[in-house]
């Protein structure tokens, strides 16, 4: 390893701290140079945003010594395809001016430095044969060298590690030049990424994190038929899921929105039924591992069950097809510990419309709500029921945020704007969201992240990032969709990866406020508004669905018979009085 120098032209970087390992050892070193295999996880992080370093030749002006460095969006590209500055970009006041930094193509492992004179504006390319780059700033020029061949030289030599006659001269006086070894870029790199992450779990320490949606339940449908004694099915070593007990300890999660999900073909069949056995395994989940688990049905209980070190689990009912159609199956499902309810899935109900309308994949029934579905809505706020909008269409989105007298939640859904599926929030969506202290929490889905099959943790912050630029930070929460996708991002294979997500939000500057209310604090307020808004003195909603709304092949009439011409369409209490009709016209 060469040795390092100690310079005179230091730079200590105030905006971030630097752990206390490495801290003397950087700070004894000069910060103005970086190797070719900086990339954007290191630039960003250390918030270095000039690099000077060398003489600055006599001839050029001070707007052709100026270079930056940048995170990586905002690097230059060099031809289209080609080579990509890791961590430089020229001035814009001198396009043409030196630019000194990493390349890498489609190949992983070709890696080189980029030199551009302002003599010359082509790039040279050459292998990677020097350690460090270097540059000048302005304000350098008035105690440097005065020989522009000696800049020159210089320059070759640290860019391209190209022999020269500068190996003939001695260094010029104010020279600042660095040579790295280059192992440690890299130690840097994993403390940055260490900083970031022992911060996250020490806020996640006092605010766990509540996701809005885990498929666990399913799961255990699908692989045990719910039977938890089966030695498959412990939690505690449960294969092949990405939820097991010690993947939530390692993921900070202390609370979670179980899901109760049946799926679309039970609808007018058998979906009451197995929405309460998934409501059942939720419970024995419960009972099976109290030690880690506790059911809870309130913003009180779940704040309990922090102090307690416990996951609070809560139900979530996912499609409205799972009350059929009937308040009464409604306000049951409240008794049974149901705090969401998902208006659709991905199907209409007879009287709200799913997000399959807009992708014209389903015809609109109810244009967003019909009357019934009003009802449902104003009986959910009464019972103190957060309404779910994820699956639902535009329509129905807009009609429930105005109609709602509490905020709403997304339960597991992402930006439209950045990912434009119909599953997602469109931004005049997301106005409303900030308007009535709704909340978005942001899916994991690759499809919903990427609109790819492929995505990766960073992109997911974007849509965190975007929710809170368009609705503000009070509305942004996780709802991972865990156990109920097959394709997760790259950093986020399970439940155990939350805290390098909380990571990407520091190191994208989130304040502590504003992450404590991403995992937590956001998804509490509006619980608690939707408790404040519950009224259970007020009077139920009682009217009943009409009966020509509801497919009835599967299903008796009780109730309905007794006031047919309540409820029956014209056609059906004509067809119904046609033999009283002729005896009387016989007599």
């Amino acid at each position: 390893m060469l040795a390092l120098p100690l310079f005179k032209c230091c730079v200590f970087c105030s905006s971030w701290i630097i752990p206390a390992q490495i801290f003397i050892f950087l700070n004894t070193i000069c910060l103005e140079v970086l190797p070719a295999t900086m990339t954007e996880a290191l630039a960003a992080p250390l918030g270095i945003q000039r690099l000077r370093a060398g003489p600055c030749p006599p001839h050029a002006s001070p707007a052709q010594c100026h270079l930056m460095l940048c995170p990586w969006k905002d690097c230059a590209s060099v031809g289209a395809g080609g080579p990509r500055l890791s961590g430089i970009r020229q001035s814009p006041q001198s396009p043409q001016s030196l630019a000194c930094g990493a390349w890498q193509d489609k190949d992983p492992g070709s890696m080189g430095t980029l030199a551009l004179q302002d003599s010359d504006p082509s790039p040279k390319v050459q292998p990677a044969q020097s350690e460090a780059c270097w540059d000048v700033g302005p304000g350098e020029a008035k105690n440097q060298a005065a020989d522009p061949q000696h800049w020159e030289a210089q320059l070759t030599r640290q860019c391209t590690g190209q022999p020269g006659r500068e190996q003939r001269q001695k260094q010029a006086p104010g020279d600042c030049v660095m040579w790295i070894s280059w192992w440690l870029w890299p130690l840097v790199g994993i403390c940055m990424a260490d900083r970031f992450r022992e911060e996250a779990e020490r806020i996640m320490r006092d605010t766990p994190v509540i996701d809005g949606h885990n498929d666990l339940p399913w799961q255990l449908l699908k692989k045990f038929n719910n039977q938890l004694r089966d030695q498959r099915a412990n939690l505690t070593s449960l294969a092949d899921t990405h939820t097991n007990i010690p993947k939530l300890k390692a993921g900070f999660v202390g609370g979670q929105f179980w899901s109760a999900y049946t799926p679309c073909e039970t609808q007018n069949k058998d979906a009451v039924r197995r929405t309460l056995e998934q409501i059942d395994v939720i419970h024995r989940m419960c009972q099976m591992y109290p030690e880690t688990f506790v059911c809870v049905t309130s913003s009180q209980g779940i704040r309990q069950a922090f102090q307690e070190g416990k996951v609070a689990s809560l139900v979530g009912v996912e499609g409205g097809h799972s009350i059929d159609s009937s308040l009464g199956v409604l306000r049951a499902l409240y008794h049974l510990g149901m705090r969401y309810l998902t208006l659709t899935h991905s199907c209409n109900t007879p009287w709200a419309d799913n997000w399959l309308v807009d992708s014209g994949d389903d015809e609109a029934h109810s244009q967003g709500l019909s009357s019934f579905g009003q009802s449902v809505v104003r009986e959910m706020n009464r019972l103190g029921i957060l309404i779910d909008l994820a699956h639902v269409s535009v329509a129905t989105m807009k009609a429930t945020l105005k109609l709602s007298k509490a905020p709403v939640i997304f339960s597991h859904s992402s930006a439209y704007t950045l990912c434009a599926h119909r599953r997602n929030v469109p931004d005049d969506v997301l106005q409303l969201v900030n308007e009535t202290g709704s909340l978005v929490m942001v899916n994991f889905y690759n499809d919903y992240v990427s609109c790819k099959t492929e995505a990766t943790l960073s992109q997911v912050a974007d849509h965190l990032d975007h929710i809170k630029k368009v609705a503000g930070a009070g509305a942004v929460g996780f709802g991972g969709d865990f156990d109920g996708v097959s394709r997760l991002p790259s950093g986020l294979e399970d439940v155990s990866k939350y805290p390098d997500l909380v990571a990407e939000l520091l190191r994208r500057q989130w304040t502590e406020e504003e992450v404590r209310g991403a995992l937590a604090v956001n998804l509490l307020r509006v619980f608690e508004a939707v408790e404040k808004v519950s009224d259970h003195t007020q009077s139920a909603e009682e009217e009943p669905i009409p009966l020509a709304e509801l497919e009835t092949s599967c299903r008796t009439t009780y109730g309905y018979s007794e006031a047919p011409s309540l409820h029956q369409q014209p056609g059906a209490l004509l067809t119904a009085l046609t033999p009283l009709l002729l005896s009387l016209s016989l007599l």
